[in-house]
């Protein structure tokens, strides 16, 4: 294989890539990252490219990957090239080109830019805590360092499948020009190791090679890859290629300060979002704010609600805060809430169904008038919820065989001494009432929320002398079972004449 000497165009299309790692769950940082790639690459007319770096073998799982692609296509980052669509520069698996990475492995070799180490693990652990214990800058001493593998051989620690490490010089390069950060420092490294004994290079040769074949121009990654970044660009260097520019995004950190991470906060898996119920409009949106500023309006207000366009008309990088932000979750909630109650409500009730079908509301596939009833519940329920998961409770009732209904302990302890008088006044006032027996849609000309409150007015509040704010609390927990439901004209209206009845009287009976 001939080595590839060429150069980006300075004139050419940007080039960025999001190249995760199949390690488990998504984490939220990738979709950060694809987010800041994608707007940045449609801004410019230039590609997106998903790479998928699945050279760590000890930590790979199997369904990791096609977690990936669910995710990132749930919130429509959508990519130009990668694994599953193809692209003049594949394979887009490091795992399928471990061929590629040999030459240039062996030409760093032969430039005596890089050597075998033949230490064993137990003999650089032990390096590592000597190095410790007496405070020394902790990194790998060059015991194998223009050594052969005799003579190597002779002393302790030795392991016959070496690894490669790259050598590091003494006068190595260690600041650089970075878009959000400016002239950026970094700690001098040791001789990382490039290729490893498995045969499967290592993240730092990889990524190096493969973003130069793919011709990516832009590197967007996170601040903690900053002390990674002179070996890259000495890598860049030796193979006599052409750095792409690089960009440090500020980390996603918790309300600690601290780095977010899957092992301490759950909702650093990009999947919890979709579980949980956030619509990936607002998770978008909220991701663009940990780095970007708000839009700046004519009058100099700030909008922080943006669609992903209006994101990528004015994205700069120089707006970014490298600080970035604390990942506040209750302004996450109340994205999500505005987005929510946004939506056509076709729309949302569309959202609701996996939900409902996973709590075991609805089937699957719901029948017409199922999904015709959902349509007139979605409306009372889209004010009340903030996310799509909290449907369930507020939806089931409607669903719910009247003999099935569950009366919830909270709101049958919150039941008064004249609930059963109450109950009894609106049996008598509605039974007059012209109604479909049982009909959802309610085809009566009476049965109406508009009439059903006037009666119930009428008989509890004027008839009964109960004060308004108390007046209602049993017809709701007769209709819904819960404390806390839609409105309760509009349910009863839903529910139909006979669903009502019933459920007024099976409550009034138990009393």
């Amino acid at each position: 294989m001939a080595l590839t000497m060429t150069k980006h165009s300075e004139t050419g299309p940007v080039r960025l890539r999001v190249a995760p790692s199949p390690t488990g769950d998504p984490h939220v940082g990738t979709a950060y990252m694809a987010m800041f790639d994608l707007a940045f690459a449609r801004q410019q007319g230039g590609q997106f490219i998903l790479r998928i770096e699945d050279t760590d073998r000890a930590r790979f799982r199997e369904d990791s990957e096609q977690q990936l692609y669910d995710t990132l296509h749930w919130l429509d980052l959508t990519w130009d090239e990668g694994p599953d669509k193809g692209g003049p520069y594949g394979p887009y698996r490091q795992s399928e080109r471990l061929d590629t990475y040999k030459p240039y492995v062996e030409q760093l070799l032969a430039d005596r830019k890089a050597y075998y180490c033949w230490c064993s693990s137990e003999r650089l652990a032990e390096m590592r805590e000597r190095q410790q214990k007496l405070k020394q800058p902790t990194g790998y001493d060059r015991l194998c360092y223009g050594k052969t593998e005799e003579e190597r051989a002779e002393l302790p620690g030795f392991n016959s499948t070496p690894v490669v490490r790259m050598f590091v010089p003494d006068d190595v390069e260690l600041t650089f020009d970075d878009l959000i950060l400016g002239r950026t420092s970094a700690p001098k490294p040791d001789d990382q190791v490039i290729l490893k004994a498995d045969g499967f290079p290592t993240y730092h040769l990889a990524v190096v090679v493969d973003d130069h074949l793919m011709k990516i121009t832009h590197v967007v990654r996170g601040q903690e890859w900053i002390s990674s970044t002179p070996k890259h660009l000495l890598l860049f260097k030796w193979l006599g290629w052409e750095a792409p520019k690089f960009a440090h995004m500020p980390l996603l950190r918790d309300e600690k300060k601290a780095k977010i991470s899957k092992r301490k906060n759950p909702w650093a898996r990009l999947t919890w979002f979709k579980e949980q119920g956030y619509l990936p409009e607002a998770l978008v949106n909220f991701l663009a704010l940990q780095g970007h500023p708000p839009v700046i309006e004519a009058d100099g207000t700030e909008r922080e609600i943006f669609t992903f366009e209006e994101f990528v008309e004015r994205f700069d990088w120089s707006k970014i805060n490298p600080a970035g932000a604390i990942f506040n979750l209750e302004k996450l909630n109340w994205l999500n809430g505005h987005y929510i109650r946004e939506l056509e409500v076709g729309d949302f009730a569309s959202r609701l169904l996996p939900f409902l079908h996973a709590d075991g509301v609805l089937d699957a596939h719901p029948s017409l008038p199922e999904l015709g009833r959902l349509q007139r519940v979605a409306e009372l329920v889209q004010t009340r919820i903030v996310l799509l998961s909290e449907a369930t409770p507020l939806v089931k009732p409607f669903y719910v065989p009247d003999d099935d209904l569950e009366i919830s302990e909270d709101a049958r302890k919150d039941l008064k001494d004249n609930a059963k008088e109450v109950l009894s006044a609106a049996i008598d006032a509605l039974e007059p009432i012209s109604g479909s027996l049982g009909d959802a849609l309610g085809d009566g000309v009476e049965w109406t929320a508009e009439r059903i409150e006037k009666e119930l007015r009428e008989a509890i509040v004027e008839g009964l002398g109960v004060k308004p704010r108390l007046a209602f609390g049993p017809l709701r927990t007769a209709v819904s079972g819960q404390k806390i439901s839609p409105p309760l004209f509009e349910s009863m209206e839903i529910l139909g004449k006979a669903s009502t009845m019933n459920r007024l009287k099976l409550l009034r009976d138990e009393l």
